[in-house]
């Protein structure tokens, strides 16, 4: 696959070792769940190490006064794209509680393969915010480039793109699209089946997730 200069493909054994077990057939619903809050942690983590909004304060610590950098407050909006994005935000959340959350609502035409928008509703201001848009799994890139555009409609500059999981066609789809977003994936996989699933994937994330399959 092309290299792309908005594309990071995370190869941490850390992540490694709990997607193996995601993938797993056996793997119970609560303890999927769990991983994909603790993989999203420490996807966040990195994705934003030189990216995360900061200003500085005054602190007095038992000894003295110093100065600190904290992150700004209110300067996050986490963004998943429903239903399976919903499993991401915790995983945010638990870096940082007070960012506010907006939602997408996609659902896969069966036929098209392509994304039909059912919701959007999005705390105001997002357009001055650095916003987190998440969805566990990145295979044809139609919901990801759908849901960028739209948030670009609204007038949001600083996007980043965190997937789970993603396939080559669904990440070149969406870098070329938008090359001025940055884009975040745990692992690559191999391609695409016929029904436009990611092989060896895990399944239907947003099922393993609710157990509604």
């Amino acid at each position: 696959m092309k290299d792309y200069k908005n594309v990071v493909v995370f190869d941490h054994p850390l992540i490694r070792h709990k997607i193996a077990i995601l993938r797993d057939e056996r793997t119970s619903m609560k303890e999927f769940r769990e991983l994909v809050e603790e993989i999203t942690t420490l996807m966040t983590y990195e994705s934003l190490k030189d990216g995360v909004p900061t200003t500085k304060i005054e602190v007095k610590t038992p000894l003295e006064i110093c100065t600190q950098t904290v992150v700004k407050d209110n300067s996050i909006v986490i963004v998943p794209i429903l239903r399976a994005g919903l499993g991401m935000v915790n995983g945010i959340h638990v870096l940082f509680p007070s960012a506010r959350v907006g939602h997408i609502g996609m659902c896969r035409n069966e036929e098209t393969l392509q994304p039909d928008t059912y919701y959007c509703k999005l705390p105001q201001g997002i357009e001055d915010k650095l916003v987190l848009l998440v969805d566990p799994m990145l295979a044809t890139g139609g919901s990801a480039c759908d849901a960028i555009r739209l948030l670009k409609e609204k007038g949001c500059r600083h996007i980043k793109f965190m997937a789970i999981i993603g396939a080559p066609e669904g990440l070149s789809r969406v870098a070329e699209a938008h090359p001025d977003v940055d884009i975040y994936v745990s692992t690559l996989d191999r391609c695409l089946n016929e029904h436009g699933y990611i092989l060896p994937g895990l399944g239907d994330a947003g099922d393993r997730l609710f157990g509604t399959k």
